[in-house]
């Protein structure tokens, strides 16, 4: 382990004991592995995988612990926050004004993003992969419909028409790709699918269909490729209407994961995500599971298909919930 990598750890351990100290919450209760308690975990499918991940780990250390966690989408996940059905929401999107007058306490947790997606069986699938798509034409698909035929997409004459696919529930990841093309939720158009999982099936079983979904549901787990029937479409980032070797990074979910670190894939569509609760939390168990998620929870995250969160947004997170 170098000292880097050491000097973070021991940081984040000091932190922890600290956070718990300052907050009056016992740090004998965490320290000796008594904590108990029930936490409720509802909301978007595209933290549902790593909460899963770290509440399963949690588990295993403090075993009196139970945790629900149940996906419905982001637009669930503030709503059953804030009106106390669930002690966090689990939401995919920038949080809004109006939430946070309401008592939404957010604390960012991880960063993915959202791709664009194909069916494998799209007969213009190498040309696509070739091109991408740029910005304006993933506003003429969602937004405007000027774009009508596939033949518009790749330059030719061919009349076969676009499917356009969209979701049906409120969601982080619909949000996220509307802002994008600097729109909201509402604005997109398309079939209305409800749920990460449904909409990935719906482009799979469409040659002609074109969608979007959140990279956990992009990329099989097992494989860290794209998902049995799936195609991730590249975004022409200079739009020169060609994929450069600089914004081909969608064949595995490392590739892609790592882009967003550094900052190449556009954000949005690359987002932070957020746990969120009515008020500070003050359930030991709500409350230690928060500081377990900013400390040796972030361990999981980049093996779950995450981006774990700069230093510099950790301590963020850790003084907002001293």
């Amino acid at each position: 382990m170098n000292k880097r990598r050491r000097f973070f750890r021991i940081w984040l351990g000091a932190s922890l004991v600290g956070s718990i100290l300052i907050s009056g919450w016992p740090a004998g209760q965490v320290a000796t592995k008594t904590l108990s308690g029930t936490i409720s975990v509802s909301g978007a499918w595209a933290l549902y995988p790593m909460v899963l991940k770290w509440a399963e780990e949690f588990k295993k250390i403090y075993p009196r612990v139970q945790i629900d966690v149940q996906a419905g989408g982001a637009g669930k996940g503030i709503a059953d926050a804030l009106s106390g059905m669930a002690d966090f929401g689990m939401v995919s999107r920038d949080i809004h004004p109006q939430e946070i007058t309401k008592g939404a306490f957010p604390l960012a947790v991880t960063k993915d993003g959202v791709v664009a997606t194909a069916s494998e069986k799209n007969p213009f699938l190498k040309q696509l992969l070739k091109q991408g798509v740029s910005r304006q034409q993933c506003l003429d698909f969602w937004v405007t419909g000027n774009i009508k035929s596939w033949g518009q997409v790749i330059g030719t004459a061919e009349k076969a028409s676009v499917h356009v696919y969209t979701r049906s529930d409120a969601c982080g990841a619909a949000e996220t790709w509307a802002a994008f093309l600097g729109k909201r939720q509402e604005d997109l158009a398309g079939v209305g699918i409800y749920g990460d999982p449904g909409l990935a099936d719906a482009i799979r079983r469409d040659p002609l269909g074109v969608g979007y979904n959140n990279i956990n549901f992009a990329y099989d787990a097992q494989t860290l490729r794209p998902v049995r029937g799936i195609v991730i479409i590249p975004i022409d980032l200079d739009g020169n209407g060609k994929v450069e070797d600089t914004e081909n990074f969608y064949d595995t979910r490392d590739e892609i994961t790592r882009a967003i670190a550094k900052n190449i894939y556009p954000s949005p569509p690359a987002r932070d995500l957020y746990l969120v609760s009515k008020g500070k939390p003050v359930k030991p168990a709500c409350a230690g599971f928060l500081l377990w998620i900013l400390t040796d929870g972030q361990k999981y995250v980049e093996e779950t298909g995450y981006i774990p969160l700069g230093t510099d947004k950790i301590k963020e997170g850790l003084g907002k919930i001293k």
